[in-house]
Formats: C-alpha cells, structure tokens, sequence
C-alpha cells in the first residue's frame, strides 16, 4: 500500500482526546473562578475554583490549533478523489447540515438552559435563536464548523490556482508561520483588536483566526511532504521538549494573569509584556503541538473496537455535548459537593452521555437503513 495513501490512526485518536479537551474545556468555565464568562454561560455553578481556569488557560493555547491541524491533514486527499464542486457539495453536508440543524435546536436549548439555571422566566419562541441578538450574540461552540468551512472554501481556491503546488521547506513555513503568527498576535493584542467578531454566519476570535488557518494549512502540507508517515530516528527533539515546555508556558500565563488582573501595572512595561505574552504563548503552541501529536504519533497509533467506536461518535460529541453538559451542569447546581469533584463528574458523565446519545442514534439509523434495504430486496 502507498505510504501516502496510509490511514494514521494515531490521528483519530487525536482528535477523539482533543474533543475530550474539548468537554474538559467547557466543563471548566462552569466553576472557572475569575467570572469572565459568567453572565453568559450555560450555567453559572456558584462553587469556584482555581483549577479550572488554569487548566483551561493551558488548554486554550494549543486546543484548537490541533484540531485545524487535524482537519488540514485530511483535506488534499479528500480533494484529490473529488471534483471541486463534489469537494464543496460533501463538505457542506459535513459541516454545514449539522450547523444548521444545531443553531435551529441546540442553540435554543442553550437559552432554555441557561435561563432555568437562573430562575429566569422563558421568553418568546423568536429571542432563542442566535440570530435575533439577546443572550445568544454568538453560536457558542459551533463557530468552529462554519469557520472550517471557510478554509476549506480558500483551499481549494488556492488549490484551484496552483497556489499550493509550491515547493517550500519544512522548516522555512514553521519560522514563517511562527514570525507571522507572533506579529499578528502581537498587533491585534497591543492595539486593542482583540477580542470576539460574531455575525449571523461567522463567529472567530480576531486575535487567533490567522493561527487557525496557518494550523490547517501545515496540516496539508504535512500530508503533501508526507511529514508523519515516517517517525524520526532520535526522540531527542522530544525528550527535550517535554523536559522544557514549562518555561514559555509560565512566562505566558504569569505575564496574562498580571495584565488581566492588574491592569495599567505592567511586570516590564506595556509593550515588553504582551510580547513576552505572545512569545511565550507561540513558543507554547509549537511546543504543545510538537508533544501533543508525537506523543500519540508514537504510542497511539493503534486500532481496537472501543477506540474504533470513540473515534467513529467523536463528531457528533462535539455537536451535542454542549446543551448535554448545561443540563448535567443544572442538575449539579443544588448537590452539596466540592467544585473539584462537580468538575470532574460534570466532565466525565457529559463525555459518557454524549457518546451514548450519539451511540444510540447512530443504532437507529443503522437500523432504518438495513429495513429499507431489505424491503427495497424484497
């Protein structure tokens, strides 16, 4: 078999633990101490600690840039066997058919959520959709589907004007993606752009978007330079990452913490903060990445039934587990345990019912599907 043609199984199961993060990550901002997104969370649990967002500040660093990496990867061979319109056609229906199902139903069960949590009284039909302003300015965690799309939209317009067919190092596109990476994050933060753009169709994050799109865009240059097929000879790059990661990674979350908490009192001075907040945070990313992926790379690259399962349901977690972690989240409100233990039960049972919901309606799909195809034999 073509190496190149090769499943990586090691990256379904990447993406499968990067959606775990994913729960983790959300179940975090329930009893995240600092409050900034407590007036517009699903539920807001009153029990607080310090874990969550610390661990949520980690995981926001290289979280996302996985899963576009992920996503990139996979992109030029699902292109390759389709014609554009074809491409764009399956896309959509990946994509943009469970947005559209999930903002017309899920959505809304956000606001019934988040307003029961509350003891606020329901409103009118019309102010539960993400459209019509209100609470729900945003589309919560599906902005990643319409935003993939988008990319995926670019690639095969630079894929249609040979603009991919480049060739270009390894090595000269991560200093590039870095340096470009780290001054765009810099300017958005140090000239006040940060923060969240959100319309009907497209919500991002301003100062992360351009990372996004250069994670996804590796990722198919990875798979074109067959990067991952083959494992290098020494783990010393390895070894001596994972012995190191720590530095940029407290040098990140030290000078955040500081601006964020103690505004106008700078460590150094203004403009020598945020671009230590920006080194360390890119420095971090690459790092995190570089670990993240090798480790699985190298010890995860296997198949069994539940892992086979786990990956098949990971998608359709991230679709549902949202309104399913809100309403375990409710009923956790009123249970006289610490924060640390509802995080850790709010995580593991939203993950646990998430996949069983997907289980089950995957079962019953199954099942019309074999009862048409026999009546139809019949």
């Amino acid at each position: 078999m073509n190496c190149e043609k090769k499943r990586l199984l090691f990256l379904d199961n990447l993406k499968t633990f990067i959606i775990f993060l994913v729960v983790l990550y959300h179940c975090g901002w329930v009893y995240e101490k600092s409050g900034i997104l407590s007036s517009v969370w699903i539920v807001d649990d009153p029990l607080k600690n310090d874990s969550a967002g610390l661990l949520n500040l980690i995981m926001d660093m290289f979280m996302m840039p996985i899963l576009f990496f992920i996503s990139g990867y996979f992109t030029p061979s699902s292109l390759k066997s389709k014609t554009g319109w074809i491409f764009l056609k399956s896309r959509f229906k990946r994509m943009m058919v469970p947005w559209i199902f999930a903002v017309l139903t899920l959505l809304p069960l956000y606001k019934v959520i988040f307003l029961y949590s509350r003891n606020l009284p329901q409103e009118n039909l019309f102010s539960y959709f993400h459209f019509t302003g209100g609470i729900l300015i945003n589309q919560g965690w599906l902005w990643f589907l319409p935003v993939l799309f988008l990319f995926d939209l670019v690639y095969l317009g630079l894929d249609r004007v040979n603009s991919l067919k480049l060739k270009i190092s390894l090595k000269g596109t991560l200093f590039a993606i870095f340096f470009i990476g780290f001054a765009y994050s810099f300017c958005m933060s140090f000239f006040n752009y940060y923060g969240w753009t959100k319309t009907v169709l497209l919500d991002f994050q301003n100062e992360k978007i351009l990372i996004y799109f250069m994670a996804f865009v590796f990722g198919s240059l990875c798979y074109r330079l067959n990067v991952l097929n083959t494992k290098p000879d020494s783990k010393k790059l390895y070894y001596l990452i994972c012995s190191t990661i720590w530095i940029p990674m407290n040098v990140y979350i030290i000078f955040l913490i500081n601006i964020f908490f103690n505004p106008g009192h700078y460590i150094i001075s203004h403009i020598v903060d945020v671009m230590l907040i920006w080194l360390g945070f890119h420095v971090s990313l690459f790092g995190m990445m570089y670990v993240i992926i090798n480790t699985f790379r190298y010890y995860l690259n296997k198949t069994g039934r539940l892992l086979n399962l786990l990956n098949s349901y990971s998608y359709g977690v991230y679709i549902i587990h949202f309104v399913v972690m809100g309403a375990i989240a409710c009923a956790l409100l009123n249970v006289n345990i610490s924060s640390i233990t509802k995080y850790a039960i709010l995580t593991i049972s939203s993950l646990a019912a998430s996949n069983l919901i997907v289980a089950i309606y995957k079962k019953s799909v199954q099942k019309k599907i074999s009862s048409i195809d026999k009546h139809s034999n019949g």
